[in-house]
């Protein structure tokens, strides 16, 4: 059987999103109670990203020692390069860890978004699978694989000419793939299923978790967005969740 196109599996994963921000106008009451975790997390984390722009210079100064005895304007410049790498790898950083945070803060109100999203697709699961130990322990994984991330896209933005822009373009794609892994996590768990099955099936269906995820991503980036976006991305990824199940039961 043929494969559909990946420009049309990228546009309907991105359309799980809009079907959850949505539930805005069909569940206002229930989408405000999962706004207030993301708005709490997304103050706490603004204030991180202020501490690093205060301390960018000294940062970037520390790691780049070997400048200190380069002339102008190649040691300047080579501190400007890194202070807006070290820049955009924090920023991606809590970018990705924010969802992880946000989940465990708000877990009671976005797992009511998520079995809502379950009954009215119907044949929800009776009951979560997994305790919380178990979900947290995935939660402290995916950080720490966003970790090596935002490791990764530092030191690609050290690289004179395209470094930045191909940091950026990685950061989308490796931030939507991990965003979708996280907010999957009701559904799957709830079947019992572990972050590798997970992975797995998430990875035969990857256009379009990456549509889903990059959109999300992307949406995070817009300034007070996280807190409108979050709720919506926690239904949206029921309903990807549900398409991934439902594409592995008929292959299996």
């Amino acid at each position: 059987m043929n494969r559909p196109p990946a420009r049309s599996e990228l546009l309907a994963g991105a359309a799980f999103l809009g079907r959850g921000l949505r539930m805005w106008i069909t569940s206002p009451r229930l989408m405000l109670l999962g706004a207030l975790p993301a708005f709490i997390v997304g103050l706490v984390y603004l204030a991180g990203i202020v501490v690093l722009l205060v301390n960018l210079e000294t940062i970037a100064v520390a790691i780049s020692p070997f400048a200190s005895g380069w002339d102008e304007p190649w040691r300047t410049g080579m501190r400007v390069v890194t202070g807006v790498a070290v820049a955009a790898a924090g920023i991606l950083l809590l970018a990705y860890t924010f969802v992880a945070v946000t989940l465990l803060v708000g877990d009671p109100f976005y797992e009511r978004i998520w079995r809502a999203v379950e009954t009215s697709l119907g044949d929800a699961p009776v009951e979560a699978k997994r305790g919380l130990l178990w979900s947290i322990g995935d939660a402290v994984r995916l950080i720490a694989l966003a970790a090596l991330v935002a490791l990764l896209l530092l030191i690609c933005g050290l690289i004179p000419g395209l470094g930045q822009l191909l940091a950026l373009v990685l950061g989308a794609v490796l931030g939507g793939w991990i965003l979708a892994l996280e907010l999957t996590g009701f559904a799957f768990d709830a079947r019992g299923f572990t972050l590798s099955q997970r992975r797995r099936m998430l990875r035969a269906r990857r256009s379009r978790s990456l549509g889903f995820g990059v959109l999300t991503y992307l949406l995070f980036l817009i300034p007070g967005a996280a807190v409108i976006v979050m709720p919506a991305a926690v239904a949206g990824a029921a309903l990807l969740s549900r398409d991934v199940l439902e594409a592995e039961a008929r292959t299996a």
